[in-house]
């Protein structure tokens, strides 16, 4: 297949294509709009986007509403999603040499989703930008500079690793929250009040995180959930210490109107692009920005990003402000302020005399009630908790996780894969309802690999130290779900 010769160089592939572009004879080039690897051979490119396209006509051929998820062949595996109407995003990955399936398709999908719900916070939806410059220059030049940046997470020497069964026990696309004691939550209730009135009459969104948790947000679950997502990559103090590449996406402040409804007469062209890639930095005031940049045309460009977010349908400034392990992401209506990073500057001042002794008392009591790292540990267990429709997740922590064996997370991350294929083959059927299930298999190590939905909500196990029957696995279900979900997993 023409994918597994586009395949041979780097492992992998990442392509963006327009449907709608290139309809013409000899203008098939132009439905590209983003590739990697970026070396590939123009004429190795035409043939992987034209297979996929190929793949998702005759798809829609049979299933008219339905995309087309994943194609499998002997080599590699090719994942698809449909970010935008018409405009595809497809995955290209190799196989293992002893073709063992060591990922799941809707982790290498949740990648996809995950990197165009960033792109588009911080660039508006592709489309827009497309018809706005039908030459899709622009569109090229974002998504060149994001998603190669973004890819760079992923590489490992000159090759791309995507997460593997080792990541079985992880939910991308997820929001992490932190539990706190009624005390603390009045506290924190107290400070997003403060932040919100920074602006006086008009209210400021907020997100509050402790370590890489969620302590609180004011956002709705989409907005929150992108905002989350690049803060724990980039902006809290963990990302920041990391020696990571840095990619602070930061739009021209009183010029860049990333809002899918406006006109380039309002600012958008060109010229607006993101800056340099420079390392994020905490400054003496607690706030965190890139370093200042230079360009021929504007001179120095403003630190303080614009953000679209689409949920709330609205444009913002967006300020990170940090003290020891709290991290504060302070959202400014941009329609708000006239004057631009003159404003922005006041509103930090205010932040800073009406907060700052709130933040101090939030971030001491919520360092007194921190467990670790290993906090939300439970003995004897393996496990992810899943709420899809809240979007957020709880898993044991990463390094007890390594203890499990290979052949553990082998089984559980082929459980995950049929599980994920019962969700959408229900979905399809029925679309308005979910279907509760329960999966218990006993695995060539003796190791006991669970699944367990119950009304929309997921729970996934392993156990290796434990009984032979079906019975222990069971009762050690009801245990788990009675102790730390409330019963939501119970029988009863």
């Amino acid at each position: 297949m023409g994918l597994s010769t586009a395949a041979a160089g780097d492992g992998a592939q990442l392509c963006v294509f327009d449907l709608r572009r290139g309809q013409q004879e000899g203008q098939e080039l132009d439905k590209i709009l983003f590739f990697h690897p970026a070396d590939c051979p123009i004429l190795l490119q035409l043939s992987v986007i034209g297979l996929c396209e190929g793949i998702v006509t005759f798809t829609r051929i049979f299933s008219p509403e339905e995309d087309c998820e994943v194609i499998e062949s002997e080599k590699h595996s090719h994942v698809f999603y449909q970010a935008e109407p018409d405009i595809w995003m497809v995955l290209v990955v190799e196989k293992s040499k002893d073709n063992e399936s060591t990922w799941r398709c809707g982790a290498l999908q949740g990648i996809l989703k995950e990197a165009h719900s960033l792109f588009a916070m911080f660039h508006g939806p592709i489309r827009t930008s497309l018809d706005r410059q039908p030459s899709a220059e622009l569109a090229r030049c974002h998504l060149r500079t994001f998603l190669t940046d973004y890819l760079s997470d992923f590489h490992v020497g000159k090759k791309l690793q995507f997460p593997t069964y080792h990541d079985s026990l992880r939910e991308r696309g997820t929001v992490q929250m932190l539990t706190v004691s009624r005390e603390v939550a009045l506290e924190v209730q107290s400070l997003t009040t403060v932040l919100g009135s920074c602006l006086g009459n008009v209210t400021c969104q907020s997100l509050v995180l402790f370590e890489d948790l969620l302590v609180s947000t004011t956002l709705p679950p989409d907005d929150t959930l992108n905002l989350y997502t690049y803060a724990v990559l980039r902006l809290t103090p963990r990302a920041l210490c990391s020696n990571a590449s840095s990619w602070s996406y930061l739009r021209k402040g009183t010029s860049v109107n990333a809002s899918p409804t406006s006109s380039s007469s309002n600012g958008t062209t060109a010229g607006e692009r993101p800056l340099l890639r420079e390392k994020l930095s905490k400054g003496k005031d607690g706030f965190v920005a890139a370093d200042f940049a230079t360009t021929e045309v504007r001179g120095v460009v403003p630190l303080t990003p614009i953000l679209w977010f689409q949920q709330a349908e609205e444009r913002m400034y967006l300020c990170i402000y940090q003290h020891k392990s709290l991290t504060i992401l302070l959202l400014i209506p941009a329609s708000s302020l006239i004057n631009g990073e003159e404003g922005i500057a006041h509103v930090k001042k205010q932040m800073l005399e009406n907060a700052s002794q709130k933040i101090v008392t939030v971030e001491q009591k919520l360092t007194r009630g921190w467990g670790g790292e290993n906090a939300y540990h439970v003995a004897g267990y393996r496990y992810l908790l899943v709420d899809p429709d809240r979007r957020v997740s709880r898993a044991s922590p990463p390094g007890k996780v390594t203890t499990l064996s290979k052949d553990s997370l082998l089984a559980l991350n082929r459980l995950r894969q049929e599980i994920d294929l019962e969700k959408s083959k229900y979905k399809r059927s029925d679309p308005c309802h979910d279907k509760d299930c329960e999966v218990c298999i006993r695995t060539k190590n003796n190791a006991w690999v669970i699944a367990k939905i119950t009304r929309g909500r997921e729970l996934y196990m392993a156990l290796e130290k434990g009984g032979e029957t079906l019975l222990y696995a069971s009762t050690a279900v009801e245990k788990f779900s009675n102790r730390y979900c409330e019963g939501a997993f119970s029988t009863d």
